[in-house]
C-alpha cells in the first residue's frame, strides 16, 4: 500500500515514476496538510493554507493518477469508484500517519486528494480551544455542533472533546463516519467506530439504529441531509449526547441551515426541538501565523442559555449575534472576539484576521482603526482633487 508498484494494476497501465511512500512522506517533513494528484500537473501539496509544487519535477499523466489512486484502494472500494465516479476512503501506514483521501473524476481523468491526519489526539490546549469547550464537552446529553469550512479543523477538534469523553466517563461511544479518520482506542469508554460504505450503508441507516445498540454519546461525522439531521435530533431528544459537524459559517447560520432543511410546515417543530437540545455551536477558522509556519484558529463559541433558546424558538436567530456580544460570562465568544486576542498577541496580523472576519469594520473599530466604510465616506466627502488654477 505504501508505493506505487505495491498493488497489480489495471491492464496496460505501467508504473509511475512518482513513489507515494515517498510524498506520504515528504507530507509529514513539510507539515502539509493535504496532497493533490490530478493529470497534466506535478503533485502539489498544501502548506500552511497554500498550494505549493513537491519537491518532484514529474508530471502526472492520466495513467498515472489512475495508478496512484488504484494503489490505496480495495478491489471493493475500486468498483464502488468505477460506479459512482467519486469515493471517500482512509488509510493510515504505520510509524508515519493516518491518512483521509478522496478519489475522483476530473474532465475523464481520475484525481486524488489525500489529507494528512495524526495518530495522536491533540488536546483542547493544543488546539488553542478557550476552556468553555471542556464544560461543553462534559454535557451528558444534547446537541452540539463544530461546525466551519473545509480544512478549518472541525474533525480534529471533535477528536479532542470524544477522547476526553473517553478518558473521563464510563459509556459507549458510536461513530458514523465518511471515512474514519481519528482512531479511537476503548479507554473508559466502548467505542466503536462505523465507517460508511463499509459498515453501514448510510448516515441516516446507521442512526436509524443507533439507538437500539445502547449508546451514550453518538458523534455524525457530517448532517448531510433531512433524514440525518430529524435522526440526530430524535438522539438528543432522548437523552443521548450527540456531536456533529456542519459546513456553516456561523452559530446563527448553522441553526437556519438545521431548520431550513424541513419542509415549512414541520420548521415551527424542529425550531423547538432545536431550542431544546442544542447545548452550543462551535464555529472555527484557521489562519496563517505572523511569523514562522503554521496555523492559529479562532472560533465563535455559542452556549445555549434559557436566552438563547428563547431566541431559537422564536424565530429570532437574527438577534443571537448579540446574545453572543453579552454572554460572554457564559464562555461565549463572537468570531470577531477571538480574532481581536489573536491580533493582540501578535499570533495574526490585522490583515490576515480582516479576511477571516465576517464584520471587518466592527473588527477594526476593536482594533483602534478607522473601519473601511468610514475611509471610504472620507474619500466621498473630499471630492475630487480640484485643478490648479491659471496664472
Amino acid at each position: 500500500m505504501s508505493t506505487v508498484t505495491a498493488t497489480p494494476q489495471p491492464a496496460g497501465t505501467q508504473a509511475a515514476p512518482v513513489n507515494l511512500r515517498s510524498l506520504l512522506d515528504e507530507m509529514i517533513k513539510r507539515g502539509a496538510s493535504d496532497l493533490h494528484i490530478t493529470a497534466g500537473e506535478r503533485p502539489k501539496m498544501r502548506i500552511d493554507g497554500d498550494i505549493v509544487n513537491a519537491m518532484t519535477d514529474y508530471v502526472l499523466t492520466p495513467k498515472d493518477t489512475l495508478q496512484i489512486a488504484y494503489t490505496l484502494l480495495t478491489e471493493s472500494q475500486k468498483k464502488r469508484f468505477e460506479t459512482e465516479d467519486e469515493l471517500d476512503f482512509s488509510f493510515g501506514i504505520p510509524n508515519l500517519s493516518r491518512f483521509r483521501g478522496n478519489v475522483f473524476k476530473q474532465r475523464g481523468c481520475v484525481a486524488m486528494v489525500v489529507r494528512m491526519i495524526p495518530f495522536n489526539v491533540r488536546t483542547f490546549q493544543d488546539l488553542g480551544l478557550p476552556p468553555v469547550m471542556a464544560k461543553l464537552a462534559e454535557r451528558p446529553r444534547g446537541l452540539i455542533l463544530v461546525t466551519g469550512p473545509t480544512g478549518s479543523g472541525k474533525s480534529t477538534t471533535l477528536a479532542a472533546v470524544l477522547d476526553k469523553i473517553n478518558k473521563e466517563r464510563k459509556g459507549h461511544i458510536i461513530t458514523v463516519e465518511d471515512p474514519i479518520e481519528f482512531i479511537h482506542r476503548h479507554q473508559q469508554c466502548i467505542i466503536n467506530q462505523r465507517e460508511v460504505g463499509t459498515d453501514t450503508k448510510s448516515f441516516a441507516s446507521a442512526l436509524k439504529y443507533a439507538l437500539r445498540e445502547d449508546p451514550d454519546v453518538i458523534l455524525v461525522g457530517e448532517l448531510r441531509d433531512l433524514e440525518t439531521m430529524s435522526a440526530c435530533l430524535t438522539i438528543a431528544e432522548t437523552g443521548h449526547l450527540a456531536l456533529a459537524t456542519l459546513h456553516t459559517n456561523s452559530a446563527a447560520e448553522s441553526i437556519n441551515r438545521m431548520i431550513d432543511v424541513f419542509p415549512s410546515n414541520q420548521q415551527q417543530q424542529v425550531r423547538a426541538q432545536l431550542a431544546f437540545v442544542l447545548e452550543g455551536v462551535v464555529t472555527q477558522t484557521l489562519l496563517q501565523k505572523a511569523k514562522g509556519r503554521g496555523r492559529a484558529m479562532a472560533c465563535e463559541i455559542m452556549v445555549c442559555t434559557p436566552a438563547i433558546r428563547a431566541l431559537i424558538r422564536d424565530d429570532k436567530v437574527h438577534q443571537i449575534y448579540s446574545a453572543l456580544q453579552s454572554g460572554k460570562k457564559h464562555g461565549m465568544q463572537t468570531m470577531n472576539d477571538s480574532l481581536f486576542q489573536l491580533y493582540m498577541s501578535r499570533e495574526v496580523t490585522l490583515e490576515e484576521c480582516l479576511r477571516a472576519s465576517g464584520d471587518p469594520n466592527e473588527l477594526m473599530r476593536m482594533c483602534g482603526e478607522t473601519p473601511l466604510e468610514e475611509q471610504e465616506m472620507g474619500e466621498v466627502h473630499k471630492g475630487p482633487a480640484k485643478p490648479a488654477g491659471r496664472r
